[in-house]
């Protein structure tokens, strides 16, 4: 994300935190990943790395949308940043705080806490170098935070903190966080205590420059893989790198004919391992010689030792039958991915963002495709897309809008069907995102919402709905 020019706005303050209602005292809070006030229903953290802060342009600010039986709306909300009560440091122009977003309960107490990415943060006289920190959860929602260790020989303009994630990753029932930024990659071991934060702290060896990562299961032992897109001369979609646990120590195994990020996982088959989904979005060029014009995604089914390298991935875009739309340049088809079980049928779904795709002449409008999992894997069968113009999708689809530049999905309303969130972060020059409910058939636009960021009081070039966390 680049910076721009400093836009003066009204000031965001601490009273924008919506206080929620406590928990009850006899009930225990669910221990759900997502859950921040634990109240059984999952939640959903969308960042806004361009809000206005206290007069200070893209200091940065994460909005929490609390899911309930009707799922989420507007007014049942956090804000917060780096001006609210108990959290470290102070709003500064260009810190880009939540730029992204992971999510996962720490501390042991029931309650999920969210990590966050400030990958523009100065320190110190270190112009840039970025941060990270974790907000924790309780029975009001997210409040108060600590900062993560940073490693020590970090540069000014490094971005750390641009790619966050959480996972069990050494499989001892802890929560663990990994940071990614410029040339290095950080492991953060759980248990996390508020004072004084992660039992201990590495490098995860010599990666090069990465700025993304992955987490989740795809070995189907408990302990989560972690996955690393790695940037090489001639290629910038790059290496992908795995990180297993064996037991006693991490083990890396390259997917040499694996290319693209961002990625999602989650379990497409079946069959009891989680599947890794990558997004090559970027068209082919000199320097990037893979992929399919307008984007692609790619999807490596796990095993017992995560995805064999050797396997044919599934290859799907929008010149694929079935696939709604066709393959154009700037499509950016697989910019953003989403990975849940929106019919119920307990094969995870595939929802992918391609926020540069053109409606007749309005450009760069965006679009979101779903595509639907099976026991022989991801299928084009039944596959939908949805823009703004789509009848039931509220608003109208306009150039720029990049509708689908974010997308999560998750079960906000507890029916056991994950829904959409996906943002158009240029949505009206602040961003906005859109909420469509899963069904026993997909997703239903009856009932659809847009939360635009003045609607949940953002102010500025707010980019609400860049990120949702994972």
């Amino acid at each position: 994300m680049r910076k721009r020019t400093l836009l003066m706005a009204a000031t965001l303050t601490t009273s924008l935190l919506t206080a929620l209602p406590a928990a009850s005292a006899s009930a225990a809070p669910s221990g759900l990943s997502g859950d921040f006030n634990g109240d059984g229903y999952l939640d959903v953290a969308v960042g806004a790395a361009g809000a206005t802060v206290s007069g200070r342009s893209q200091a940065g600010a994460v909005v929490v949308l609390y899911g309930s039986a009707s799922g989420v709306t507007s007014t049942r909300r956090t804000v917060i940043h780096q001006d609210s009560a108990g959290v470290p440091g102070a709003a500064e122009t260009g810190d880009l705080f939540g730029s992204s977003l992971a999510a996962g309960d720490l501390d042991r107490d029931g309650y999920s806490d969210l990590v966050v990415g400030i990958p523009n943060e100065t320190i110190g006289d270190r112009d840039g170098v970025g941060n990270t920190m974790v907000l924790w959860g309780g029975a009001s929602g997210l409040s108060g935070g600590k900062g993560l260790p940073q490693p020590s020989t970090l540069a000014e303009y490094g971005g750390y903190g641009s790619g966050v994630a959480t996972g069990d990753f050494d499989g001892d029932g802890d929560i663990d966080v990994t940071v990614t930024g410029q040339d290095r990659t950080r492991l953060y071991n759980g248990p996390f205590t508020r004072t004084s934060g992660p039992l201990s702290h590495t490098t995860v060896g010599e990666l090069g420059t990465t700025h993304e990562v992955t987490a989740g299961d795809l070995s189907g032992d408990g302990a989560d893989e972690r996955i690393y897109p790695h940037a090489v001369d001639g290629d910038t979609g790059g290496q992908i790198f795995q990180f297993r646990w064996t037991g006693t120590r991490y083990t890396m195994t390259e997917l040499p004919d694996a290319d693209g990020f961002p990625g999602a996982i989650g379990d497409i088959n079946g069959d009891g391992y989680g599947d890794l989904v990558l997004g090559d979005h970027p068209d082919p060029y000199a320097h990037k010689p893979g992929g399919h014009k307008g984007g692609q995604i790619t999807v490596w089914y796990g095993g017992p030792n995560g995805p064999d390298p050797a396997q044919t991935p599934t290859v799907v875009h929008q010149d694929t039958t079935g696939v709604p739309g066709a393959g154009e340049s700037g499509d950016s088809f697989g910019a953003a991915l989403g990975v849940g079980d929106i019919n119920g049928d307990k094969y995870a779904d595939v929802v992918v963002g391609a926020p540069g795709e053109d409606l007749g002449s309005v450009r760069d409008a965006g679009m979101v495709t779903v595509l639907f999992g099976s026991a022989s894997g991801l299928t084009t069968k039944g596959a939908k897309g949805y823009t703004q113009d789509t009848s039931g999708v509220p608003g109208t689809a306009e150039s720029n809008d990049s509708f689908g530049m974010s997308v999560r999905l998750v079960d906000l309303d507890r029916n056991g069907r994950a829904d959409l969130v996906t943002g158009s972060g240029h949505e009206n020059g602040y961003g906005m995102v859109t909420y469509l409910r899963g069904t026993s058939t997909g997703l239903t636009t009856t009932g659809a919402k847009n939360i635009t960021a003045r609607a949940v009081s953002l102010q500025g070039d707010a980019n609400f709905g860049w990120a949702t966390a994972r």
